[in-house]
């Protein structure tokens, strides 16, 4: 199993049958600059919610590789009048089989409306379940009491969690959402996009090890195998 990163909260997840990418916000992410969204090949995209940040390139994308567009029915639904596919509208407390695993969409505590301000439902994450180890992609969200279920009902190989604070947790709340999902390692998102989620790097690496897990930091464009 192998991870891209692309910026912000987006990732390539590329087990032995399938590319799944992650909430797409490349082109508009200066960021991400370097990134040629045209070279990304997904058979599904994984959508937390309806903000722009996390789905500006999936029309782009989807129609290029057709790839299933998989999340909350409102924001799934959106996607397929726009002529994408759309066979995947979920709700939280769902759960989807594909031919990569399972997905099981679980709450988030965040805002949700597409781009042109239209009714997005409600904010979630997801836990997956591929190549014999479980994950949880956070998506946008602040700490809540829900992710001491994650960490009652699975055992997390690691979590891909929002660290920048002001839109979403900072570091001391992903740290405490890690000790309640029971994860270890940490991959950090939705961070150092715009000035307000800016963040101090080392500090964050600091605190984490002082709390006996481990923080990724991943450049955008890096692969790592997990």
């Amino acid at each position: 199993m192998q991870l891209t990163y692309y910026g912000h909260s987006c990732f390539l997840l590329e087990t032995g049958s399938s590319k799944v990418l992650f909430d797409p916000f490349i082109s508009p992410n200066p960021l991400a600059k370097d990134v040629d969204i045209n070279q990304i090949d997904a058979q599904f995209i994984l959508l937390s919610h309806g903000h722009a940040d996390h789905v500006a390139d999936v029309e782009a994308i989807g129609k290029r590789t057709e790839a299933e567009v998989v999340g909350m029915a409102e924001v799934v639904g959106w996607f397929g009048q726009k002529g994408l596919k759309a066979n995947y509208a979920m709700n939280i407390g769902g759960t989807v089989t594909l031919p990569f695993g399972k997905v099981k969409m679980v709450a988030a505590a965040h805002s949700s409306s597409m781009p042109d301000g239209s009714y997005g439902g409600i904010a979630a994450g997801f836990i997956i379940e591929a190549e014999g180890k479980t994950f949880y992609y956070a998506g946008d969200t602040a700490l809540t009491y829900d992710m001491k279920l994650i960490g009652e009902r699975y055992k997390l190989d690691f979590a891909l969690l929002p660290i920048g604070d002001n839109f979403t947790m900072g570091i001391d709340d992903a740290l405490v959402a890690a000790d309640w999902t029971g994860a270890s390692k940490i991959i950090g998102m939705h961070y150092d996009t715009f000035p307000p989620i800016a963040i101090d790097k080392a500090e964050a690496k600091q605190k984490t090890t002082q709390a006996g897990k481990e923080l990724l930091l991943l450049e955008i464009g890096e692969t790592i195998t997990l």
